[in-house]
């Protein structure tokens, strides 16, 4: 019981924490709903705010258990890490934002990622996980770099340098691309080889 009410608490303070965040981040942008939106790491923390919220207030309603599945949990968990590698590998030096945006920046792409898959680490249940799953995993991301790759021209913008194919050309863009979901994979892959490691230990 008070392992439950610990992963309760967890959960709704993780919850909480991305929410504000969120919501923060569209106050002080100086950009538009869409634009903001379309930014790769709001998403996946939007997803963290929303899963949360619903597996954890309202887990039987319809979105409720679909965000409680040990699929989707581990979904999000290779999302918001993903977030959290390229950001702090590729892009954290091309930009120096300060005060609300500086804290921000840290809780979106490093606390809150590291809370999310700590709470899948530890309070998930696992159960067994196919291969396969690794690959329908990869259908959000490839969805989000499609819709930035048509957006980016008519707007003239792209949530990240990696994509601009105005600048890059589309040959660099699609190998960079190509290279994107094959990280998805491999660490959906791990994802996948910790879950089925944990359910083996628990069964055994």
């Amino acid at each position: 019981m008070k392992s439950l009410n610990f992963k309760i608490i967890f959960a709704s303070t993780l919850a909480l924490l991305a929410w504000f965040c969120v919501v923060l981040q569209f106050y002080i942008s100086p950009d538009n709903f869409i634009t903001v939106i379309s930014y790769f790491t709001v998403l996946c923390n939007s997803l963290i705010a929303i899963s949360l919220t619903f597996s954890t207030f309202f887990p039987k309603t319809k979105l409720g258990s679909f965000f409680s599945t040990l699929s989707v949990k581990t979904a999000i968990a290779l999302y918001i890490f993903i977030v959290f590698v390229v950001y702090n590998t590729v892009l954290r030096g091309i930009w120096k934002p300060t005060g609300w945006q500086l804290f921000l920046d840290n809780m979106l792409h490093v606390a809150i990622p590291i809370l999310y898959v700590l709470y899948w680490l530890f309070f998930v249940t696992k159960g067994k996980l196919s291969w396969k799953n690794g690959f329908y995993w990869l259908i959000f991301p490839l969805v989000y770099l499609i819709y930035s790759l048509i957006r980016g021209p008519i707007v003239n913008w792209y949530p990240y340098p990696f994509l601009n194919a105005s600048n890059l050309g589309y040959s660099q863009v699609s190998l960079n691309i190509l290279i994107m979901l094959f990280v998805f994979l491999i660490s959906g892959s791990a994802l996948i080889f910790i879950n089925n490691k944990f359910e083996k230990e628990v069964t055994n």
